[in-house]
């Protein structure tokens, strides 16, 4: 398994691995298949990055969170985005009516 030390990271997909991990509907296997960083890695990042008391609130939020976390999700669901997110095609963003 790597460290978080050992994956060079630029400050743009720190941003992303923040914001990915503060969303509700993104677990943990995505970071890990997108940027190879493990739940512990992740969690390692966030406390370096973040003010303590963000993550302090942060881990508190997602601990036990069936949606982060694919050992406690629901055996039907099978992808990582949101039902109400559309597709981003020819760089316009499609909106909900």
């Amino acid at each position: 398994m790597n460290s978080a030390k050992d994956i060079r990271l630029s400050v743009r997909d720190i941003d992303r691995i923040i914001e990915m991990a503060w969303e509700d509907r993104t677990p943990f296997d995505a970071i890990y298949l997108q940027f190879g960083l493990s739940e512990k890695n992740v969690i390692d990042l966030m406390r370096r990055e973040m003010k303590l008391s963000s993550f302090k609130m942060w881990r508190e939020r997602v601990q036990g969170r069936a949606n982060k976390h694919r050992k406690l999700q629901s055996e039907t669901l099978t992808r990582f985005k949101s039902g109400l997110q559309r597709q981003i095609t020819l760089n316009k963003i499609s909106k909900r009516a």
